[in-house]
């Protein structure tokens, strides 16, 4: 199993940049693929992006296409958010999860199919 762990969020102005980074313990990294989420306070947690297991391709929420990058680095255990041109509506907890490759569909954007979760990252931009 892999126990994620977010770091690198943070307070940032209207059209700032954050990168999260997401470090995940345990051997058998390269047996999961990753998925980055976010919940805003009141609001259920959302889908921001993850990747295929069998292609590599990323997947974007509509919401973040074009600003948000997703990346992995195996020999580091990591993975990344690269986020820019942040708004205010971006604010929120951001959550690195872990599914094992293999099952299901190739990428997925429910948490429910997510096997390991990290405890999150604060982002607030300002307006």
């Amino acid at each position: 199993q892999v126990q994620p762990v977010e770091s690198g969020g943070g307070l940032v102005q209207t059209g700032g940049s954050l990168r999260l980074s997401c470090a995940a313990s345990g051997r058998t990294f390269s047996s999961y693929a990753m998925g980055w989420f976010r919940q805003a306070p009141g609001k259920e947690r959302e889908f921001v992006a993850a990747e295929s297991w069998t292609s590599g391709n990323t997947y974007y929420a509509d919401s973040v296409k074009g600003r948000f990058t997703f990346s992995r680095d195996n020999a580091k255990n990591q993975v990344y958010l690269q986020m820019n041109s942040l708004k205010p509506e971006d604010t929120a907890v951001y959550f690195c999860a872990a599914r094992r490759r293999g099952q299901g569909s190739s990428w997925s954007r429910w948490p429910r199919e997510y096997d390991y979760w990290g405890q999150g990252t604060q982002v607030t931009v300002s307006s």
